[in-house]
């Protein structure tokens, strides 16, 4: 493979930040509240830019307050400022004078609605009679999940550069495991490969699962070394200007018994069927189908425990589920990852897992390392 990506966000295209309050306030008139408080930080960041680990956004038809703590005076106003977004920004030096900036601002409202998928039940009762008591306290689902789905093409950009630089790390480090490593040493490894070439952090606790390990789909990485015979299965992400990337690839140490080399095949094809499924105006239940009838025509049906994928951006598990139980239909712009498994006890797993952008005709990959499993 080629060298580093290019990942420094100063050389990524910018994002879109400025107009995003504007298309949430459209949510708010569906919803027919006046207001939304977000208390969520990734959303807020989704809206304002704001990297920090404190705030709050009041948003409503015509403003919107963003109340802060004296750690981040100054990163708020160049971040905001940076992002275009037009906030009255307000750090005040108590969590009392928080909530006061908070009920003064929304002290005329009707109806304010908070987000229920990220407000305890103590905080929504301390919302409803402290700070806002002339109000109608409501819960919405998903308003800035629901925008956050279709990435532009900063966010595309930011997706792409920790793709590669995982990409890149695995491809550097994989003839490592015909040196019979612990999974926490190629974990750590890998991670520190990942850093090396620019990534800010890890997307989440780096997956090595080797020989019976390999069964168990979020196994930790622990002591045992890989040995000849197993299957290794390496799930792994990168972090880059707060967008994560995630694959997975599984490969096998010396010579693979039978049973081991016909799951890698089933699975790889499963995998393939579910990349070629992708495209807008596809339902994510079409993917998962696509992908699990390979596996149940191999007689393993019930060895593939999860979903087949899940869409990714700030988060590294967001909208929309690849499951048969899901209803969402793909859209051009969306993130998803297509990543079916078997695991057997007695043979160990295989996972193999791409993250691609819909197209209006398809997919693009993401996940460009190459699948070979031989080491």
């Amino acid at each position: 493979m080629a060298g580093p990506p290019e990942s420094s966000a100063g050389s990524l295209a910018p994002m879109e930040v400025g107009s995003r309050i504007d298309r949430l306030r459209a949510s708010l008139e569906r919803e027919a509240v006046d207001a939304l408080l977000l208390t969520n930080l990734t959303n807020i960041r989704y809206l304002t830019g704001f990297t920090g680990s404190a705030a709050m956004l009041l948003v409503t038809a015509e403003d919107s307050w963003f109340v802060t703590d004296g750690r981040y005076t100054l990163q708020a106003a160049a971040e905001l400022e940076a992002a275009g977004v037009r906030s009255t920004i307000e750090v005040p030096a108590t969590a009392a004078g928080q909530r006061d900036v908070i009920a003064a601002a929304g002290s005329h409202l009707a109806r304010v609605a908070l987000e229920g998928d990220h407000v305890t039940w103590n905080q929504q009762r301390r919302f409803d009679a402290e700070w806002f008591v002339a109000s109608e306290v409501v819960p919405t689902t998903g308003l800035v999940e629901r925008l956050r789905l279709r990435k532009d093409r900063g966010e595309v950009e930011r997706l792409s550069a920790a793709a590669g630089i995982a990409d890149l790390a695995f491809d550097r480090l994989r003839s490592r495991l015909a040196d019979r490593p612990t999974e926490a040493e190629f974990a750590l490894e890998l991670d520190t490969e990942m850093r090396r070439l620019g990534a800010s952090d890890v997307s989440f606790e780096t997956i090595v699962a080797s020989g019976p390990n390999g069964a168990r789909p979020h196994h930790r990485p622990g002591r045992r070394t890989v040995v000849e015979g197993d299957l290794v299965v390496c799930d792994f992400g990168a972090l880059v200007d707060g967008y994560h990337s995630d694959m997975t690839r599984t490969v096998w140490v010396g010579e693979p018994t039978a049973v081991q080399r016909r799951m890698w095949e089933v699975v790889a094809e499963a995998q393939q069927a579910g990349v070629d499924a992708v495209a807008a105006g596809i339902g994510v239940a079409a993917v998962d189908t696509a992908c699990r009838s390979v596996i149940d025509a191999s007689g393993w049906g019930d060895a593939f425990i999860h979903s087949t994928g899940h869409g990714v951006g700030l988060d590294i598990h967001e909208n929309p589920r690849l499951a048969a139980v899901a209803d969402d239909v793909l859209e051009a712009g969306w993130v998803v990852t297509v990543e079916p498994g078997v695991y057997l006890e007695d043979h160990g797993g295989v996972r193999i897992e791409d993250m691609v952008l819909v197209t209006d005709d398809g997919c693009e990959p993401f996940t460009r390392a190459p699948k070979d499993p031989a080491v």
